[in-house]
């Protein structure tokens, strides 16, 4: 009997202890999982600055014809890890203004640079920013002042943006999928008058890459709150003096009246050699844009593929060594022809600090970075104007659903593939002045520094270090 009693107690111990289980293990279940958050800002100039991107222009902007804006998407894994995921519409963010948010992120909110990624969506009628640019016009003190004053308020608004996003920091899921939409063309191979015919007869040439990479936010209810999505294709549609997004800056507008109440943020992929042709009307710009969006909408109101609640992130900042310099009769000769012409500003700065004996520098601190979500998706983020033989060579090593992303965290010129950089033409050669750099070129060790840095963050990710 007392055998029995002792039994007795045990089993409704042990069914008590059972059933403590369960619900704990149900209670963890249910906290496994991702959080995440947004923010919108608007950040259309108030004052008509310059506009980056062409160098033919001649004047500032005369107004809008949307508005630009600034987007965060803050997410956090199960383990507490974050990651800052940032769109812009700007031509691209320069290394003072990618250092100076880095450094007030870390202090605000103990973010480190690798939990960081600034992206631009290259429209070509966005504001020219602090320190990037500036030979391509004629700027004056009063132009400079406001562009700074301009830069100054961008990154008070882009942390201020970080820290509303963690505020709204909710349980989330997180899905990755992948769309397709063809307007993109590589125009290193085909002649803009002859895309048309070209393109009717199937007979385009050169690399593409026309996929588009999705990562989809849905809140506990299911509802789709954030959407992520790139396209490797210059946002060069229009070339007016009006404040646009361009193509990429319809799609966000056309998702966002698509699924009222979701922020659809847009990044840049290595489209540096790609165009979106024909172009040069706004029409042009709203159709691209609505193909786009509608390839995303296609792969967001069908299953995607479920993230596991695990974020990974490394950064690499490289030293990428510049090609030969200019010598004083180079630039001596450059900086001695047309006086409207945005290659003698350039050669008329380098040739007075080579004359005051200030030295060029020799190399450039090169952001690349690795994030992994979940357990497998990876998203490799390159700066510069990054060719497309980068986002065909990381899928061909990593899987074709790897996600590329050009554009990131500082556009300081161009980045060729050493392909391009051997055949040379703009894109290899002589873009480097736009960009004010003191060198028609990178040297020839670029891509294996990428590519390697690339290859060892991985590594790291995927080791568990």
């Amino acid at each position: 009997m007392k055998y029995l009693t002792y039994f007795r107690s045990g089993l409704l111990l042990g069914l008590m202890m059972i059933t403590h289980l369960s619900y704990s293990s149900y209670t963890f279940a249910e906290d496994v999982t991702w959080k995440a958050g947004s923010a919108s800002v608007v950040i259309t100039p108030e004052k008509d600055l310059w506009m980056a991107g062409y160098g033919g222009r001649t004047a500032p902007a005369e107004g809008k014809l949307h508005d630009l804006w600034l987007k965060v998407l803050v997410i956090e894994a199960s383990n507490g890890h974050r990651g800052v995921i940032v769109s812009t519409d700007t031509l691209g963010i320069p290394q003072s203004i990618y250092n100076n948010v880095c450094a007030a992120l870390k202090e605000k909110f103990d973010l480190d640079r690798n939990q960081i990624m600034l992206n631009s969506s290259h429209t070509h009628c966005g504001p020219v920013l602090r320190g990037a640019l500036h030979d391509i016009y004629p700027l004056n003190a009063n132009h400079l002042k406001d562009i700074n004053e301009y830069s100054d308020k961008l990154e008070q608004k882009l942390v201020t943006a970080v820290g509303t996003a963690i505020k709204k920091l909710e349980p989330a899921s997180l899905y990755s999928g992948k769309g397709f939409t063809s307007f993109a063309v590589n125009r290193r191979t085909n002649k803009e008058a002859e895309v048309p015919k070209l393109r009717l007869a199937n007979e385009l040439k050169g690399p593409i890459d026309h996929s588009v990479p999705i990562l989809a936010v849905k809140d506990k209810a299911g509802k789709l709150k954030t959407i992520v999505f790139g396209y490797a294709c210059h946002n060069t549609t229009l070339s007016f003096q009006k404040w646009c997004g361009d193509y990429a800056g319809f799609a966000q507008y056309d998702l966002e009246a698509m699924f009222p109440g979701v922020t659809a943020m847009f990044y840049m992929g290595c489209g540096a050699d790609q165009n979106p042709l024909p172009r040069r009307t706004v029409e042009l710009a709203q159709s691209y844009g609505s193909r786009l969006a509608h390839a995303v909408a296609d792969v967001v109101r069908l299953p995607m593929v479920e993230l596991d609640p695990e974020l990974k992130t490394e950064i690499e900042i490289i030293d990428i060594k510049l090609g030969a310099h200019l010598n004083k009769s180079e630039l001596e000769k450059i900086a001695s022809g047309s006086p409207g012409s945005y290659r003698t500003r350039w050669g008329s700065r380098l040739l007075k600090q080579l004359n005051s004996g200030k030295p060029f520098i020799k190399s450039y601190p090169f952001p690349v970075e690795v994030w992994r979500l979940g357990k497998k998706q990876l998203w490799i983020a390159i700066g510069g104007e990054v060719v497309i033989d980068y986002a065909l060579a990381m899928k061909k090593e990593y899987g074709p659903d790897t996600w590329v992303t050009g554009y990131a965290n500082d556009v300081m010129a161009y980045t060729p593939s050493l392909r391009v950089l051997k055949e040379g033409g703009y894109e290899g050669n002589t873009s480097m002045a736009v960009y004010g750099m003191p060198s028609h070129r990178w040297s020839e060790e670029i891509e294996d520094k990428i590519v390697e840095s690339v290859q060892r963050q991985v590594k790291k990710i995927r080791d568990g270090k």
